[in-house]
């Protein structure tokens, strides 16, 4: 993600999550300034512009070397284009820079996102809770979920 795409992002947000504190301009550039891991998907078109945004994807990254850990801030895609893998090639995108720093990687998402849920279980993430009313202002109850740390050996070892 460039500073280019952040309008586009925001204005993503608000079609998606009006019902829940949707991302400001602000929040994507204060994540960017911070060196968190955004991606993109464009289409390639430039319509006024500025690259179509398609869908993205956000991991903060905390922590020092060899103590790294993440959490998926966000991830979203158009409404045309869900169900067409675009967030699975997003989420794995996000998850490869995870697996480069050996960390484990956090989340929440709403408890009434099946969708979502099982994509992320469908990529090693487990439920450890529920944070009631997490998402404002609906009072929306989130997950919280976490995938662990996928080291060298796990992975040539397959596990």
């Amino acid at each position: 993600m460039r500073r280019r795409h952040v309008r586009a992002c925001a204005e993503l947000e608000q079609v998606l999550f009006a019902r829940d504190s949707p991302w400001p301009p602000a929040a994507f550039h204060s994540e960017l300034d911070l060196g968190g891991h955004y991606l993109v998907a464009v289409d390639g078109s430039v319509r006024d512009g500025d690259e179509h945004v398609l869908g993205y994807a956000g991991l903060a990254i905390m922590g020092k070397r060899g103590d790294y850990e993440t959490s998926l801030h966000t991830i979203a895609v158009r409404p045309e284009h869900q169900g067409t893998g675009l967030g699975k090639a997003l989420l794995r995108a996000v998850l490869a820079k995870a697996d480069e720093l050996a960390a484990p990687v956090l989340l929440e998402v709403r408890t009434d996102n099946d969708s979502a849920i099982g994509l992320y279980e469908q990529h090693g993430f487990q439920r450890l809770g529920v944070r009631k009313g997490y998402y404002q202002p609906s009072g929306a109850d989130a997950y919280t979920m976490r995938r662990d740390a996928i080291t060298g050996e796990r992975r040539e070892d397959g596990h």
